[in-house]
């Protein structure tokens, strides 16, 4: 991820770095999140990490655990914050995203659970602003997010953050798109069962990440990730259209690592 090394990616307008296999991927950047683990260790500060949810980054998590079995990385001084949550859902709900990341990651590593932070589905509605406003403090309390992990949907959407979002949106809550809760539709065993709202961070919000990482593994993922990294910069709907799409395991660096 480093800067430009050849003459076409001065032109790119989002650095973008396509793998052979989403294996090969995740191996590199669990490499970049373990050394600046490892060196805010050494200097005796906590990282503080934007995770995301879905099947994406699963494989990161699995690189990150076996990191922490296999090489000692310790999650110790680590303090994450997730994206978003499905609105309405408890916890312990099989597919919260809560449940997903006790699944996939917390459970697996020393990180300790008070330094784990996922928004919470059940928020009375009349709180969900004042809610919303407190996730923003704790971030900012925490020192800011360090990395941030992102996937995204293929309405175009990164976190719950749908077409219409604006760039300097912040954590609150959103109705879901018809297409993002299809996609979810077997998960929940039928559309019907898929929740239509849930609390995401916003565009704004990730942004201000010292460093963000865009995840996009396959061929499903081909016609919006030209549209992302080709297309002009938009805020609209966007549904897939046909194009020449192949398998691939793309890392986008939407905003370079900056010094702290």
């Amino acid at each position: 991820m480093s800067n430009s090394n050849t003459e076409a990616e001065q032109f790119e307008k989002i650095r973008t770095k396509v793998f052979p296999s989403s294996e090969t991927a995740v191996r590199e950047l669990a490499s970049i999140v373990a050394n600046v683990i490892r060196q805010r260790q050494s200097e005796n500060r906590r990282v503080v990490l934007g995770l995301a949810t879905g099947s994406t980054p699963v494989k990161l998590y699995q690189e990150l655990i076996r990191l922490h079995r296999e090489e000692g990385l310790s999650f110790q001084n680590v303090v994450t914050f997730n994206l978003d949550e499905y609105y309405g859902l408890p916890p312990d709900h099989p597919e919260s995203y809560r449940h997903f990341m006790e699944v996939q990651l917390f459970r697996h590593v020393d990180l300790p659970p008070k330094q784990t932070h996922v928004p919470d589905g059940l928020v009375e509605r009349d709180k969900v602003f004042e809610y919303c406003a407190d996730y923003e403090s704790l971030i900012e309390e925490a020192g800011g997010i360090d990395i941030q992990i992102v996937g995204i949907g293929r309405t175009g959407h990164i976190g719950f953050n749908e077409p219409g979002s604006g760039p300097d949106s912040r954590t609150r809550m959103v109705a879901l798109d018809r297409l993002t809760r299809r996609d979810a539709a077997r998960d929940f065993r039928g559309e019907a069962n898929v929740p239509a709202y849930a609390i995401t961070m916003g565009i704004g919000t990730i942004l201000q990440a010292r460093q963000v990482l865009l995840l996009a593994w396959g061929e499903s993922k081909a016609p919006i990730l030209r549209s992302a990294i080709e297309g002009p910069e938009t805020d609209a709907g966007y549904r897939p259209a046909s194009c020449n799409a192949i398998p691939i395991a793309v890392v986008m660096l939407i905003k370079p690592p900056q010094v702290n």
